[in-house]
């Protein structure tokens, strides 16, 4: 093995490979002064490597020399009898620090996302890092110098875009020119989670693995990836929550905003891979929460949508001493594999909280599961004018047998209880839902009773869904994917057409009423139309004309951000359609809600 004779200052150093530097934390140059200091004796030579068995003579003569310097027990002698203070020594930077430097300049970052609103938060959160190293972002994939793709795995579907997605980008990464910084490829998300190895070894031009809890290390697997190497981190963490990581999203003039409050999912369901991608529950300090949602609040956004896997689960444990130890209160008739928690700031404590940063300011939580809707919550609902009257509460299926074998913990009677408890409460509610058609040992007498679940709630939004094993999930290992894909997508079909008669006569309902219209922009289908959402999440259509603001009695155009109201004159299944009547407010517009 050859040797690296190096002279620095007044002494000499032989090493044989870099690392001894790094395993001190410090530099090669850094070690060796460090070594001068705590060691005098050894100063001269330090063998950092035994020499191979096949050395030349010329080694040979020289190692016997070496035989006859300092041991190991001299090194220690001297050491203890030092006893003067340390010498100052200024040490290099980590190197991920200085990444985009190494490579001639600023790198621009093209970020793609794909899946649920978790995703689009992991998206502001993976660029608020890269942002901090000293990277841009670029909305233009050919100028890009990493491509970053934010990826699903819920379902197969999801997947198969990101390959086909991949061997796209692959395309352009052979086609830059050599003389061009080398187009580095990253996954990141749920996929990297759960296909780690595959994604390396089968696409080789992905050059970085990243999962949902290591999105701070990211400079550094970068910077690894830029010597051409392939780099990866999936560990899941049972604490990180990114509190500390301020968001960047996209635009700032942008009407509406997600905040993440929590992190990973307790909850096991048999058919979901979200706690083997995410990993364990746990929650972001409500202090975090709320400094974001003001931030979002003076950069003019009007409507806050609060996420995480099981949003109404959320305990913030920060505050666990100045609380009491309350624990869980379970929906009538649910249950969970877990044990209850205690102590805590609740959900209820942050709605109220974040309820009261701007009152106008419109918020949204998803996704909570059914389990956990105390009273307390639904009051609050009720009483603030800001916390929109929509509720999202997944389902999955509508037959007791199958939701006992999806682990969901309810059965169909509980869950229709629950839903007439909440409408008791929050009259004139919305309710949305997620639907899985197909699910093992699915039969149709089960699917007929999620039929008839549908007429009988009459969900205005819904997510359906034929089903898609995972692996990993309890249902991979104990269950058996026994409906026939034809089945699984004829029973989907089925769904899909009753969900959609069923939401026509709800929003028909609404033909005659004034609605509350927060604008977000002018509508895809027609320029001389604007688009908006009302308070139950439903998109409304009305021509863009000028309007007289309620408080001023100016007439002009309404613009993205305003508050519109509309007198709706049509529907469908997907949308409303009315006539502006004035600008108005969240405050000053309670009597038409």
């Amino acid at each position: 093995m050859l040797l690296k004779h190096l002279r620095l200052d007044n002494f000499h150093i032989l090493v044989t490979f870099p690392q001894v530097a790094m395993s001190l934390g410090k530099s090669l140059r850094t070690a060796c002064l460090w070594m001068e200091h705590k060691w005098p004796v050894a100063s001269r030579y330090l063998i950092c490597r035994q020499l191979s068995t096949g050395a030349s003579n010329a080694e040979a003569v020289f190692r016997s020399k070496l035989a006859e310097g300092p041991t190991f027990q001299d090194f220690l002698k001297n050491s203890f009898q030092r006893n003067e203070g340390p010498t100052e020594i200024e040490e290099d930077p980590p190197p991920y620090l200085t990444a985009t430097l190494s490579a001639g300049g600023i790198q621009q970052v093209y970020l793609e996302t794909y899946g649920c609103q978790m995703n689009v938060n992991d998206a502001e959160i993976a660029w608020s890092i890269l942002q901090s190293s000293g990277y841009r972002r670029t909305y233009t994939l050919s100028e890009a110098d990493v491509v970053l793709l934010v990826t699903c795995s819920i379902r197969e579907k999801a997947e198969q875009t990101i390959w086909k997605r991949l061997r796209d980008i692959g395309a352009l990464k052979r086609r830059r020119q050599r003389s061009q910084l080398p187009l580095r490829i990253g996954i990141l998300g749920c996929m990297a989670e759960r296909l780690k190895e595959e994604i390396l070894e089968r696409e080789k031009i992905v050059d970085v693995v990243a999962g949902p809890d290591a999105y701070r290390d990211l400079p550094r697997l970068l910077t690894v990836a830029e010597s051409g190497q392939q780099a990866a981190n999936v560990l899941l963490s049972v604490d990180e929550t990114y509190a500390d990581i301020m968001p960047v999203h996209r635009t700032a003039n942008t009407t509406s905003a997600f905040v993440s409050i929590m992190r990973g999912c307790d909850n096991m369901c048999t058919y979901c891979i979200v706690p083997f991608t995410r990993g364990r529950e746990r929650s972001r300090p409500i202090s975090s929460i709320l400094e974001e949602i003001r931030m979002l609040s003076d950069q003019g956004v009007k409507e806050v949508t609060l996420l995480g896997q099981n949003v109404n689960s959320f305990r913030d444990s920060s505050e666990v001493h100045s609380h009491p130890s309350t624990p869980t209160m379970l929906s009538r008739g649910f249950n969970t594999i877990y044990k209850a928690k205690k102590g805590g700031l609740r959900f209820v404590d942050l709605l109220d909280q974040v309820s009261r940063v701007d009152p106008e300011m419109r918020i949204r939580f998803t996704s909570p599961h059914p389990k956990d809707f105390p009273d307390e919550v639904l009051q609050l609902i009720q009483e603030r004018n800001n916390i929109c009257k929509q509720i999202h509460l997944p389902v999955q299926s509508g037959s007791s047998r199958v939701l006992q074998a999806m682990g969901r913990g309810y059965t169909r009677e509980a869950y229709l209880e629950l839903v007439q408890h909440i409408q008791e409460c929050i009259p004139g509610v919305s309710l949305s839902s997620d639907f899985i058609a197909g699910f093992c040992g699915e039969t149709e007498d089960d699917h007929q009773q999620t039929v008839s679940l549908l007429r009988a709630v009459r969900y205005n939004m819904g997510f359906l869904f034929a089903y898609s094993m995972r692996a990993k999930t309890r249902a991979y290992h104990r269950l058996q994917d026994d409906v026939p894909p034809k089945v699984k997508q004829r029973r989907l079909d089925e769904l899909v057409t009753v969900f959609r008669q069923e939401a026509a006569k709800v929003n028909m309902k609404a033909v005659g009423s004034t609605q509350l219209v927060l604008v977000e922009g002018p509508s895809k289908r027609s320029l001389t139309d604007l688009c908006g959402r009302n308070d139950s999440n439903l998109k409304v259509i009305f021509p863009d004309t000028e309007v007289e603001d309620q408080h001023s009695g100016v007439a002009s155009r309404a613009k993205c951000g305003d508050y519109v109201l509309v007198k709706i004159t049509g529907s469908s299944s997907q949308s409303l359609r009315g006539v502006p009547i004035q600008c108005s407010s969240l405050r000053s517009s309670h009597a038409f809600r």
